[in-house]
């Protein structure tokens, strides 16, 4: 008989310890060593299909034939852009979010828009009855014969589920909720997580099914258990957004079958999620006109360029240390932007609380957007309104310089779609570049001469 081992495993990283801590001395935490009781089996473990396992020989890279890689489309094709054009085949797709976000939402209609086009989809819950998913499903219009639901947390009995009926796309929501029988530990802790999604990708590799995990995520923002999660992961999806707000984005932080920061916007409705196919238009309908402080700028978000516009307030501060707060952007960005206009530009901005802004939710982390921020804060601190029709583009470096970025043409070429009339972009993206006659690009060197085009002075 096997005999009972204890060990403390780390919830926040999976380390393994012999004896319990007060900090894990892997990511140094404190009180995240729970005891777990494991039963060691000597038996050689094969996959849940029952079959023998093959070893594998090693062949040179130059005999292995290469091949594109069959995708599954969805009938949404912002889904499609994240994934990088699909869902392929064998591949494990992780996605996390905020409780209530709308994961579950967006996984039935793509169960029930594959179901469409008659292939099976096995939608596996561990959180809610199968009449509880049918009350979402009606709400939804959902009614596809080709749809499968199950209520199920026991990973032995999903293994065989999934083997028995060979489905062509499964949803597993959610991995916190699954449980093997052979450990001891409660579902979600990291042994769980940990054996659950090994579990789960062995079926999807052996198989080749495309399996769909919901993760929790912290009050962090990051999904709940051991990095290793993200690790096993084909594909990691993030479902952002606020909860009183209308509009959700899925972004792709890890894709093993394409790029990587792809980012799918969509707007939650009576009817569930409904993609919107023109994100650059949808944050800037509620601009308003002829106010100091707002600039527009052209982000790349994958291989997507989207227009957002950004909001800078600056007010006298009451306090010895002003205020320098940031939302939807990095938080040491504004007072390094800040420091350059008053160094290179002249701008007393030290008794100043600065409040900057992207607005519509999104959040922006290339360094393309500095110009714009730049030009924001310089906008409110003067009280004077940028022209409406400017779009900024460029980086800003520590001597003032306004340094390239790269797809400006692409950045460009969207502004242009939107009735901009003109482009400020760095003076290096000028050359060579092919846009549109309806647009006037002016390059500039630095952020002096920045501040002279958008604000005549």
């Amino acid at each position: 008989m096997a005999k009972a081992k204890t060990k403390f495993v780390c919830q926040e990283c999976g380390y393994e310890s012999p004896k319990w801590m007060g900090k894990c001395t892997a990511c140094h935490q404190w009180n995240t060593l729970v005891e777990e009781k494991e039963i060691k089996n000597t038996r050689r473990s094969t996959f849940m299909t029952g079959e023998s396992h093959k070893v594998g020989k090693p062949e040179p890279i130059t005999g292995i034939v290469s091949e594109t890689e069959h995708r599954v489309t969805t009938s949404s094709q912002e889904l499609n852009r994240v994934l990088g054009g699909g869902i392929v085949p064998g591949s494990l797709v992780l996605i996390g979010g905020d409780p209530g976000i709308g994961k579950s939402t967006l996984l039935l209609q793509v169960s029930s828009q594959l179901a469409e086009k008659d292939l099976d989809v096995l939608y596996i819950s561990g959180e809610e009855s199968v009449k509880q998913t049918k009350l979402r499903a009606d709400r939804l219009a959902i009614k596809s014969n080709n749809l499968y639901v199950m209520s199920e947390t026991n990973i032995q009995e999903i293994a065989d589920a999934i083997i028995k009926m060979s489905p062509s796309f499964v949803v597993v929501d959610s991995i916190q909720t699954v449980y093997h029988s052979e450990i001891t530990s409660a579902p979600g802790s990291v042994s769980q997580v940990r054996e659950c999604t090994s579990e789960l990708m062995r079926i999807a590799k052996s198989n080749n099914i495309p399996i769909f995990v919901v993760g929790h995520v912290t009050k962090e923002g990051s999904i709940a258990g051991p990095r290793l999660l993200e690790h096993m992961v084909d594909t990691v999806l993030y479902f952002e957004g606020e909860r009183h707000n209308a509009f959700r984005i899925v972004r792709s932080v890890k894709n093993r079958f394409g790029s990587t920061n792809e980012m799918g916007i969509f707007e939650m409705k009576e009817e569930g999620l409904v993609e919107v196919t023109n994100p650059s238009e949808v944050f800037l309908e509620e601009r308003s006109a002829n106010v100091a402080g707002s600039t527009i700028v052209a982000s790349m978000e994958g291989t997507r360029p989207v227009l957002v516009e950004i909001q800078a307030l600056l007010s006298p501060t009451s306090f010895g240390n002003p205020r320098r707060m940031a939302t939807g952007l990095n938080q040491s960005r504004v007072p390094l932007l800040m420091a350059v206009l008053e160094k290179r530009a002249g701008l007393l901005l030290q008794n100043q609380d600065a409040y900057v802004k992207v607005a519509g939710g999104v959040k922006l982390d290339e360094p393309a957007i500095d110009l714009a921020v730049a030009i924001s804060i310089a906008s409110s601190f003067r009280d004077q309104p940028t022209n409406p029709n400017d779009v900024l583009i460029g980086e800003v470096g520590l001597t003032g310089e306004i340094r390239r970025v790269s797809r400006i043409e692409q950045r460009i070429n969207e502004a242009a779609k939107l009735g901009f009339g003109r482009a400020i972009v760095p003076e290096k993206n000028v050359n060579g570049i092919k846009t549109p006659s309806s647009i006037e690009v002016i390059g500039v060197q630095s952020v002096h001469e920045a501040l002279k085009v958008s604000l005549g002075n």
